[in-house]
């Protein structure tokens, strides 16, 4: 029997684990959960602690995580979930974020040409470097003429392993986004790091653009994306369109990977949401998604298969919640899955 560590979160993080949780018990798989309630803002708040060493190695014995949702209003500074997500992707090197986007019907989508509606892709965001890494920088404050800094660290490794990851999950072509047009140090080492690869994959379909190209790209005909690769800011900003695009972050799955050792942290996109948190509105289908994808992941494609047929049917049948045209609340969302899921 294989353990699963669940860290519920804040804000909505425990309202959507709930409904993921029971479609992963109604899988039928040998499947143990640990519960950590504990890691959240409340603690924080009350003695400091984000993510002890205990929570830690209980993360680290387990076979993958599935994570709610970490962050709360009343904490304005980046600490707290700085201490929860950077040492979860620092400590356990999840240096491959796999963000997929597809669109489950027609309805959902923005676009309003049908023939470039039905977007399938999946953005690869490295996920340990980058500005978000907090390495170097700082703030001369107290002035008028206030500086702050931030390093954009990318190494020769890093980049390099992020890119074989991307050739690796490619079904028809693998894309490399960046900016090395106006930021030419670390875009040097990225189109380095891009050459070699490619020549280690000289059968997949290749292409390059740049941040902003992509973005109109994707926003024109999303069809013609398979994979994206990029650093950690675009794949962040990128992964936020492509997931309108597909619906809405509400059904967009993510997973923080570390091919090499096999560990992965799953979890929906979006955020703690405390403006609908205890309404019982909450899109649980983010979450169910991740949920598929953490199965997936142990080898259960078929009944990860399955998972994702009954979301299709659900949201074919408008039986979702408001923020994707239906009138559910949270658990009858999921509900409404797992009656899907039981009649397969």
């Amino acid at each position: 029997m294989r353990t699963i560590t669940v860290i519920p979160g804040d804000g909505i993080g425990p309202e959507v684990i709930g409904p993921a949780l029971d479609v992963l018990v109604a899988l039928g798989l040998d499947l143990r959960f640990d519960v950590i309630e504990e890691v959240n803002a409340h603690r924080y708040l009350r003695d400091g602690t984000a993510l002890s060493d205990a929570d830690f190695a209980r993360v680290r014995s387990s076979a993958a995580t599935l994570l709610g949702a970490v962050g709360d209003p009343r904490l304005r500074d980046t600490g707290y979930a700085r201490g929860v997500l950077w040492r979860l992707r620092s400590g356990l090197d999840l240096y491959a974020n796999y963000r997929p986007a597809r669109l489950w019907h027609e309805r959902l989508s923005p676009l309003r040409d049908a023939a470039r509606r039905p977007i399938d892709c999946v953005v690869v965001r490295e996920n340990t470097e980058g500005l978000y890494s907090g390495i170097g920088g700082g703030t001369a404050t107290g002035t008028a003429a206030e500086v702050a800094l931030d390093t954009d660290l990318s190494t020769h490794r890093g980049v390099s392993r992020i890119i074989d990851f991307a050739f690796s999950v490619a079904r028809r072509g693998v894309c490399l986004v960046d900016k090395a047009s106006a930021i030419p140090h670390g875009g040097r080492l990225w189109q380095r790091c891009w050459r070699e690869a490619v020549a280690r994959h000289p059968r997949c379909a290749t292409s390059h653009l740049y941040a902003d190209t992509a973005a109109l790209r994707l926003a024109e005909d999303p069809t013609v994306f398979d994979v994206i690769v990029t650093n950690n800011t675009y794949g962040d900003i990128l992964s936020s369109l492509t997931a309108a695009l597909a619906g809405g972050i509400g059904l967009a799955p993510s997973a923080s990977l570390n091919p090499g050792t096999g560990f992965g942290v799953f979890e929906p996109m979006h955020g703690s949401a405390p403006d609908i948190a205890g309404t019982g509105t909450a899109n649980p289908l983010g979450a169910i998604l991740s949920a598929a994808l953490l199965v997936e992941h142990l080898g259960h494609g078929e009944e990860a298969g399955a998972v994702r047929r009954a979301v299709a049917a659900a949201v074919a049948a408008g039986r979702t919640t408001p923020d994707i045209g239906g009138a559910l609340g949270t658990r009858e969302a999921g509900a409404a899955v797992l009656a899907e899921l039981g009649a397969r």
